[in-house]
């Protein structure tokens, strides 16, 4: 039997790795385009589901705000997101998704899904079930 730190190591190994396959997967067909950075900004502006301020952005990603300037500066480059002006306040801007970085969100996601599907084709439905029950557990807060 494991030691409560080897199974922590263990666990702590294997999910890292499991978490750099999709992140390879997501990107598959995609090359180089999205960091993981990237992903994470485009998530979050899809999931705000509004237009935010880079201040805003940068909080909900736990970034400072220079950190998310750059990002936004390099999605704004490859016409995936666009700022505008905030109608509420003609000193800040606010940042959206285009179209473009719509789909391409959308590629990453479906990517990241069936990469996900086939790696659990290797478990039986009990097994799956357990594993987002363990997963789940662990995820609350």
């Amino acid at each position: 039997m494991h030691a409560p730190d080897d199974a922590a190591e263990q666990i702590a190994a294997l999910l890292d790795g499991i978490v750099r396959r999709q992140r390879r997967a997501s990107r598959e067909g995609l090359g180089d385009t999205v960091t993981h950075g990237q992903f994470r900004v485009l998530r979050t502006l899809d999931r705000a589901e509004r237009p935010l301020r880079l201040s805003e952005l940068a909080a909900q990603l736990g970034i400072v705000p220079r950190s998310a300037t750059s990002v936004v500066d390099d999605l704004e480059s490859a016409g995936l997101l666009a700022r505008q002006p905030d109608p509420n306040d003609r000193r800040a801007t606010l940042v959206a998704l285009t179209p473009a970085g719509t789909q391409i969100l959308t590629t990453l996601r479906q990517n990241r899904r069936e990469a996900m599907a086939t790696e659990l084709t290797r478990l039986t439905p009990t097994e799956q079930s357990t594993l987002i029950h363990l997963l789940q557990r662990l995820a609350d807060d």
